[in-house]
């Protein structure tokens, strides 16, 4: 193996299980960073072999939330032809990043685009505004919002046709193409809400709001629980013992459950759904090994559904 090839094969593990290759030994790839491995997967989708996608954030273990960067996430950031973060708050270590060092290169804040009228964007979705998050005016979990999935996808695809132009009629198919998984996922959820609509749910953080509200689903989780578990404090009894309640007289079709921020209390709150045959549904933040986005979405959305009784 040559010294150029090994190096391509290597990776570093840079503080708190962010995991990245070396620089590439292809000449010719858009550098694209990425703050976690979703947006990297949906980078990957539309510029296929063209680019080379770095996350900063691929362990699953880590809670991009308080991810605290380290000096070689700056230089990924600096050095990258396109920059991909979530925003909203999310992944706010990348926007202290910029605010240290300004890019002048090709950058896509997905919060940004969220808010941006997709089509098809139902009247109702137009008109709401959308659950929580730590300013409580958005919900930062935009990868679960195939609205601004799509609004990502596209505005991607124009930023590497802009780095390289001979490839951007490919970038261009590619982008449809994806999105047009992402229409299947949102088909999917549709005949969650057909079959079920209204059907009740709560959650232990509020990780998968955007596909909840898709499917047609009601949220009753406490406002008190989940403004504690997004401040990072230990929600009040009261909140908790509401779950319970809903849980315990089986008010609930599924509790949906971050593995990612679990806690002794949304621990205790899983048992309890399991000891009295409430499904739980696993919805994450980061994808797990070997899948890339619609797969892993594909699978989250069909276990949403399984809890509502579909097959």
């Amino acid at each position: 193996m040559t010294t150029a090839s090994l190096s391509a094969a290597v990776l570093v593990l840079a503080g708190c299980g962010a995991v990245r290759s070396e620089p590439s030994a292809v000449e010719g790839r858009i550098k694209v960073v990425t703050s976690t491995n979703v947006w990297g997967s949906v980078v990957q989708a539309i510029g296929g072999g063209a680019v080379d996608a770095r996350p900063l954030i691929s362990d699953p273990i880590v809670n991009p939330h308080s991810y605290e960067s380290v000096p070689d996430d700056a230089a990924e950031v600096a050095e990258a032809d396109l920059l991909v973060f979530n925003g909203g708050g999310y992944d706010e270590f990348v926007e202290k990043i910029l605010a240290a060092a300004p890019r002048d290169r090709p950058t896509v804040d997905v919060s940004a685009l969220a808010d941006e009228p997709q089509q098809p964007l139902p009247e109702s979705r137009a008109a709401e505004g959308h659950g929580h998050s730590h300013d409580h005016s958005i919900n930062e979990h935009f990868w679960y919002d195939f609205h601004a999935v799509d609004a990502a996808a596209d505005r991607i695809a124009a930023d590497l046709g802009e780095l390289q132009p001979a490839r951007a009629q490919e970038f261009v198919a590619n982008a449809e193409r994806f999105r047009a998984g992402v229409g299947q996922l949102q088909e999917q959820a549709r005949r969650i809400a057909a079959a079920r609509p209204g059907a009740e749910v709560v959650a232990t953080e509020p990780v998968a709001f955007y596909l909840i509200e898709e499917s047609g689903l009601s949220d009753i989780t406490p406002d008190s629980f989940v403004d504690a578990v997004e401040a990072g404090n230990d929600p009040p009894a009261a909140a908790v013992a509401e779950i319970q309640d809903a849980l315990d007289a089986r008010r609930v079709t599924a509790l949906v459950f971050n593995p990612q921020t679990e806690s002794a209390v949304t621990a205790q709150l899983r048992a309890r759904a399991e000891q009295v045959g409430i499904p739980v549904v696993l919805m994450t933040e980061t994808l797990p090994a070997g899948q890339d986005y619609l797969q892993w979405m594909g699978t989250q959305v069909a276990s949403l559904g399984a809890a509502e009784g579909l097959r």
